[in-house]
């Protein structure tokens, strides 16, 4: 954790001791490892538990070497709770079916063009594709993650589709775009605790049968349905900086202009990148673009703190704001391991829940994440920054240096000229944030009587 009063340097990596002869844990560091592990996800599992996930795979992911291990994945979020609507889509089978038939692929602007003869091979790739999804997701052999969770697959005419019509005078045929999601329907199936499977197939009202795109029959469901997540398994980590480095999260906004730019997006981000966006602005919480590739994407992404993907939002997940009474048992939380350490004066339960009222704090995804008090000294035109302290896993991510703005604009709303703070191992880090170092004699008196020269803490001060 990054603090103030003090921040830590980084800390060498745990090592557990050797078990003592004979003692049955035989790999006791792996062990602790697992517990904190899984100690740490408890509180997604419980975040998520009743919520409902939509996933687009595409046709690679069915045929891809890690599907068996996703069908793990996918076993494992229906056992927390977690109500799962999977679309699978089947452009590589169908290009195959087309082939094997000795027909032509025509598309125009990227998307199939359906005539009679592709839509036979359409059906037959879709009905083969669902039905190796379903056998995968049928499995309960013993020895394997699957054993004994049995799930119910189910499916329906769910999608009301419409043909797309002529475009720049192509008649794209039996190519349609989604109408109607019967949400209703897909709802009382995950009301019974059924995985629901859907094919990117739609009806019209006149009995016509047309081929969707799998990421926008994926976007259309989640929106109808209101889900927490749609998801979609890509062919690239996510979206990716100038330097190629991942871009955690990234708003709608944002989102927008990485595809203006159109640089560095794969053939996959193309597609559905424009779902996500339009998809977080009607509604949908979250989507997370994963690496079809990376085993045990799923898991990473939503029961580690981190994450392996790119999230895209309609607003930003840190948001800094002021602290509540409901906030005291996550301040706790945040702040007793370094209490513990001696790196922050303790802080009673019940001194946090008077003095809550000083607190700023920072939530990334409904979690606090970072915290940050005032406490004024109007008789001198000073406020002391304290218990400054930011979670292991988002120290890279600006959150100190935006509670830091915070304070200050706090304490000049107050009238106050200077700001000070008392550390131990972060001098550099003020130093660089424009504070200077002072004696404690030129602390404000109050705060002066109660200096603890035990600590031999160092004195920064900014002027404001």
């Amino acid at each position: 954790m990054l603090s103030a009063e003090s921040t830590p340097e980084p800390r060498p990596e745990y090592t557990a001791p050797e078990p003592p002869a004979g003692d049955k844990t035989h790999h006791f560091k792996s062990s602790a490892h697992f517990v904190a592990w899984v100690r740490g996800a408890a509180p997604y599992i419980h975040a998520f538990r009743g919520k409902t996930f939509v996933v687009g795979l595409g046709g690679e992911v069915v045929a891809g070497e890690l599907a068996q291990s996703l069908t793990y994945d996918f076993n494992l979020l229906a056992a927390l709770g977690i109500r799962l609507v999977l679309v699978h889509g089947a452009r590589p089978q169908i290009d195959a079916e087309v082939a094997r038939r000795g027909l032509e692929a025509r598309f125009h602007n990227g998307l199939r063009v359906t005539d009679p003869a592709t839509l036979e091979c359409v059906k037959m790739a879709m009905a083969v594709t669902r039905f190796e999804v379903e056998a995968l997701l049928s499995q309960g052999l013993p020895n394997t993650p699957m054993a004994g969770g049995y799930m119910r697959i189910t499916g329906g005419n769910f999608i009301v589709a419409r043909p797309v019509g002529v475009v720049d005078g192509v008649d794209y045929q039996y190519t349609g775009t989604v109408r109607k999601v019967v949400a209703e329907e897909i709802n009382a199936d995950l009301d019974q605790q059924n995985v629901v499977l859907i094919t990117p197939l739609g009806m019209s009202l006149t009995g016509e049968i047309f081929n969707l795109c799998v990421e926008e029959v994926a976007e259309a469901v989640a929106i109808a349905v209101k889900a927490e997540k749609l998801i979609y398994l890509c062919d690239a980590p996510g979206l990716l900086d100038d330097e190629g480095r991942l871009i955690d999260s990234v708003t709608a906004d944002e989102a927008e202009h990485h595809l203006q730019a159109g640089e560095g997006l794969t053939e996959d981000l193309h597609l559905y990148l424009p779902c996500a966006i339009r998809a977080v602005r009607r509604g949908v919480a979250r989507c997370h673009l994963l690496d079809r590739d990376k085993d045990g994407a799923l898991l990473l992404e939503f029961f580690t703190p981190a994450g392996v993907g790119t999230v895209v939002s309609r607003d930003p997940l840190f948001r800094v704001r002021e602290a509540q009474v409901d906030d005291v048992g996550a301040l706790v939380a945040l702040i007793s391991p370094l209490e513990a350490d001696g790196t922050l004066v303790r802080r009673g339960r019940e001194l946090l829940e008077r003095e809550i009222d000083r607190f700023s704090v920072v939530e990334y995804d409904s979690m606090l994440v970072g915290c940050a008090a005032l406490y004024p000294f109007t008789e001198d035109n000073a406020a002391e920054l304290a218990c400054l302290a930011v979670s292991t896993e988002y120290r890279r991510s600006g959150l100190g240096e935006q509670l830091l703005e915070r304070i200050e604009r706090r304490a000049r709303r107050q009238g106050l000229e200077r700001l000070f703070v008392l550390t131990t191992r972060t001098a550099h880090w003020f130093r660089e944030r424009g504070f200077s170092e002072i004696g404690p004699e030129a602390l404000p008196r109050l705060k002066r009587e109660l200096f603890n020269y035990q600590r031999r803490s160092k004195v920064f001060v900014k002027s404001l």
